[in-house]
């Protein structure tokens, strides 16, 4: 496929241009003429990039992309990244706030149906956009069950902050550090908060809030919606697409 195309089919498709994102979304590193294998990662990190040459992808799609509009001098590891993706024939495109929020194959959108939500509406705001999603569980589950259904189908443990004896039935879901939009999940009615990680001073908010918190761990959540991204562009374009694990366990 035209790499011209394929870049302008994904910024049209996850509507780059419509958040405001500090990371410098669509392609940050030129790709060949023609691409045939993409891969996908979450991290732009040299690790994803070693294997994407080596599995000889043209492309590879990260959520966490190289640049965050920052200047980055190109010397030591960020000159090692880039080097390894130019001299291995590759690009590279990130998508970090329009993967979060697609509505078909976002992180959050995603999440969602892992969860079996229903009635899925926009939530969650960040500068002016909804990025997230909020909808009803079909019966009201305890706080546990609730967690074992997202670790199994992601496949990796949750941790639940949560009252004793707490259930789940209406839940906001935002991949990644979602733990920031607590008390707008508190507005939306929401009992759940279905999201990646924590850190220590969100603890006590947490419980004081006493709404149940659902960490699936950051890297795990933003999985998902790469994923399902790689399986629409194999059938959109018959291209070949994989998927580079590199779990963080945060």
């Amino acid at each position: 496929m035209n790499a011209k195309d394929l870049v302008g089919y994904l910024n049209a498709y996850l509507a780059i241009d419509r958040y405001a994102d500090r990371s410098n979304n669509g392609l940050q590193i030129q790709c060949p003429e023609t691409i045939t294998r993409v891969a996908f990662a979450v991290d732009a990190c040299l690790a994803s990039f070693q294997q994407a040459v080596a599995l000889g992808a043209q492309l590879l799609v990260v959520h966490h992309g190289l640049f965050w509009s920052e200047p980055v001098m190109l010397v030591g590891a960020h000159f090692e990244r880039v080097r390894t993706l130019i001299q291995g024939g590759c690009g590279l495109y990130a998508a970090h706030i329009p993967l979060d929020a697609h509505p078909e194959v976002g992180n959050n959108a995603q999440l969602a149906r892992i969860a079996e939500l229903k009635d899925i509406q926009p939530w969650g705001s960040h500068k002016g956009a909804l990025i997230g999603v909020i909808g009803e569980l079909d019966t009201r589950l305890d706080a546990e069950a609730f967690a074992d259904r997202i670790c199994k189908r992601l496949g990796a443990l949750a941790r639940v902050q949560a009252a004793p004896g707490a259930t789940c039935r209406r839940v906001a879901v935002c991949s990644g550090f979602g733990v920031t939009l607590l008390d707008e999940a508190l507005r939306a009615g929401a009992d759940t908060l279905l999201t990646g990680e924590t850190s220590h001073m969100w603890h006590h908010p947490v419980a004081e809030s006493g709404l149940t918190v659902i960490y699936g761990g950051h890297y795990n959540t933003e999985t998902v919606g790469l994923k399902a991204l790689a399986a629409h562009l194999a059938e959109q374009f018959d291209l070949e697409t994989v998927f580079i694990d590199l779990p963080t366990s945060l």
